[in-house]
């Protein structure tokens, strides 16, 4: 943990951060899906889309380029896609109105396909694939975000860290949950080792004009996921997400962004875009022959002979399992934000 960092309860975390996002005047629809998304991402471990943003979206709030309380409206295209316009309120509102609009889709078509529009940061992608799966349904959420990851051999921000969630169900179990971004690392990565003046490791970050350093005082800007050699396959799926959310919805482009960060205009709405792709499984092999299908292909994952001192793990067990330990021990907070949460 962080220097100064403190573990608190789950639920006195959830009250205070229900009583400053309240403070703020946000909507009671908007405030509980913001503390449902953020609460997911502080418990699986992905501190940098948890609790500690409230702080943030409180002054965006307060700034007016979030809507306090948006009116959340859907319009049907067809059988199986619709639109979400998101009234520029919170994301996580917006994308949990597109995962419940692609269940009742995919329970009459088999897919339901729905785009975002007017929306704004979501948080973690994967709060909203768990959603979708823990209902049933085999879920894909994603978003794209400003620029900050170069492209393959590019010299300039182009991508956001454009993050892609899968999630799907499991009988009796936690869902089967893949919530990655397309970037090498997370920026906070960098600011945590520029902190603590420690190299970064090799082919994650790069200089102003893309030479790849681990120096953190250096990086400018963050590598695509496969890093110096192999990072046209991040970039490429960085792609993927400005595709379906961007392209798809007629939203905002990673470089047309009005930055989430450093910037003195707080009062323009940034008109960001995501993506829900719902999936029945009864509409295909059935929902009884996919939860044996399901359980078996990860029993036989797991039970995957692994390397001297590894472990194999199925995507989603690190993530659950760390749920588990931040709920016996507490979640850590960091000191700026557990002071302005006033814990």
């Amino acid at each position: 943990m962080e220097r100064g960092t403190q573990r608190f309860d789950e639920a006195r975390l959830r009250e205070h951060v229900d009583t400053r996002l309240a403070e703020a005047g946000t909507s009671e629809a908007s405030r509980q899906a913001a503390i449902r998304a953020m609460m997911h991402a502080s418990l699986v471990g992905i501190d940098s889309h948890g609790v500690r943003l409230t702080g943030h979206y409180c002054r965006m709030l307060a700034g007016g380029r979030l809507n306090k309380s948006p009116q959340i409206s859907v319009d049907h295209r067809a059988a199986g896609s619709a639109m979400v316009d998101g009234d520029d309120g919170m994301g996580h509102l917006a994308a949990y109105r597109a995962v419940e609009v692609g269940m009742e889709l995919a329970q009459k078509a088999g897919v339901g396909a729905v785009g975002v529009r007017r929306s704004s940061h979501l948080g973690a992608a994967g709060a909203y694939a768990v959603a979708g799966a823990e209902a049933g349904f085999v879920t894909f959420v994603t978003t794209n975000t400003d620029s900050m990851v170069a492209l393959y051999d590019g010299a300039q921000k182009f991508h956001g860290t454009n993050p892609l969630a899968f999630a799907a169900p499991v009988p009796g179990s936690r869902p089967w949950l893949l919530d990655m971004a397309t970037s090498s690392i997370p920026l906070n990565r960098v600011l945590l080792h520029r902190s603590l003046d420690k190299p970064l490791p090799d082919g994650v970050a790069a200089t102003p004009d893309g030479e790849p350093t681990s120096d953190p005082h250096a990086a400018d800007m963050l590598l695509p996921l496969g890093g110096a050699d192999f990072g046209f396959k991040g970039a490429a799926l960085a792609g993927v997400a400005t595709l379906f959310s961007a392209l798809l919805t007629g939203t905002t482009l990673d470089p047309d962004f009005i930055p989430m960060y450093g910037t003195s205009d707080i009062s323009t709405p940034r008109n960001m875009g995501h993506f829900v792709l719902v999936i029945d499984p009864e509409k295909y092999v059935g929902r009884e022959a996919f939860a044996t299908a399901i359980a078996a292909y990860l029993a036989s994952l797991r039970s995957s002979p692994s390397r001297e001192g590894g472990r194999v793990m199925a995507p989603g067990d690190r993530e659950w399992e760390e749920m588990g330990r931040r709920r016996r021990e507490g979640i850590p907070v960091d000191p700026e934000t557990a002071a302005f949460l006033r814990l």
